[in-house]
């Protein structure tokens, strides 16, 4: 699978400001952001996770902009729920090092097989389900979404999550639209339906193509056509990162931030502080070295009928072990010995692998039994 690095430089604080619009909705690095967007939508946007200053996971809090940090990034669609109860079909986890200036991005696969406990969601909920599902369960649980969420990676992975950044997908589209529009040149061509119309067909073809936010939506979110073997969603959401920021430093795009403001604070929660996200910046304002971890594994049917993704468990503890390194963590307890997760399941970017195809015939919803064991 094709990997691409996406180097951030900052020359000016303008600039600063208007990448870090696009880091924090695309699901990029979130290393470019400048204390004034922070002031300006932090009290729309703050939501706290209920658990103190750190993670359970961590015998300190750590010090953001001194410590390695990690962040988990999510991407909301809950258009089709009218904003309630919506999907977190992007999990992306970042590490940062101040020290070292790295930067690693891991995304977790949306249809990874996870159990939820009834102590934490109620016997309603409880048993097992898909990655994605967990935001959802969390809200309508009354656990807390962000909270359920970040919980479960942390088992997924097993690190701390420190911090989270969840992005509305309608925000995406807003912003898009407000820069009017991003050229991305398309390297293989497809079809994906959208989001606004189930029966309309958006087509992609090779070579430059500007996309409204519609368009583009449809460009990073497609998985389950012939082409998304040969050019996944992973590559096509890099891909469309470097563009948005490309378009976001051209000349004119600074007389937009107060629209683009004004829809991060209705489409983004976070419980990075405004001190917090000034002491990323101030730490991260050089060329930060970029790397991009990948868990390898199959789909599968398992006995629910639905498909999961399975990791192999090497490529997995093989994550784990290099995340925990960019955390300066102790390595994870080998292999078979319970102490690493050996039940977590991922999808490829694609949403099917070369050898075992997707059932196309899976709904948006899994035949709105998303969260069904």
């Amino acid at each position: 699978m094709a990997k691409r690095i996406v180097r951030v430089r900052r020359r000016s604080r303008k600039k600063k400001i208007r990448r870090l619009v696009f880091v924090l909705l695309l699901l990029g690095l979130l290393v470019g952001s400048g204390f004034y967007y922070v002031s300006q939508v932090y009290t729309a946007s703050f939501e706290g996770l209920d658990r103190g200053e750190k993670s359970d996971l961590r015998e300190e809090a750590v010090d953001i902009g001194d410590d390695p940090i990690s962040i988990l990034l999510l991407g909301v669609e809950d258009y089709s729920t009218n904003g309630q109860a919506g999907r977190a079909d992007t999990q992306i986890v970042m590490t940062l090092d101040p020290k070292t200036n790295e930067v690693t991005m891991t995304s977790v696969p949306r249809d990874t097989q996870i159990e939820l406990p009834a102590s934490k969601v109620g016997e309603e909920y409880a048993g097992y389900h898909k990655l994605n599902a967990s935001y959802s369960i969390g809200e309508l649980s009354g656990y807390g979404a962000e909270r359920l969420a970040v919980e479960t990676i942390e088992d997924e992975l097993g690190i701390p999550i420190d911090k989270y950044v969840t992005v509305n997908f309608q925000g995406f589209t807003e912003i898009v639209d407000a820069l009017g529009g991003v050229t991305v040149d398309v390297k293989e061509g497809f079809w994906e339906r959208s989001h606004l119309d189930h029966d309309k067909r958006i087509e992609f073809e090779a070579g430059p193509q500007k996309m409204d936010g519609e368009e583009a939506l449809a460009f990073v979110r497609m998985r389950k056509q012939a082409a998304a073997v040969n050019y996944p969603r992973d590559e096509r959401q890099r891909q469309f990162i470097k563009a948005a920021m490309d378009e976001a430093i051209s000349a004119g795009t600074i007389f937009k931030v107060g629209e683009i403001t004004d829809i991060l604070g209705k489409n983004i929660q976070t419980n990075l502080s405004p001190r917090e996200i000034y002491a990323i910046q101030k730490a991260f304002s050089s060329e930060s070295n970029a790397k991009t971890f990948e868990i390898e594994g199959v789909n599968e049917r398992l006995q629910d009928g639905l498909y999961y993704f399975t990791p192999d468990e090497e490529s997995l503890f093989d994550v784990q072990t290099k995340l925990r390194d960019a955390l300066n963590l102790d390595p994870p307890a080998e292999q078979g010995n319970g102490q690493t997760n050996e039940s977590s399941y991922e999808e490829t970017d694609s949403g099917y692998n070369q050898s075992n195809e997707y059932n196309s015939s899976d709904s948006q919803y899994e035949e709105d039994n998303y969260y069904s064991q």
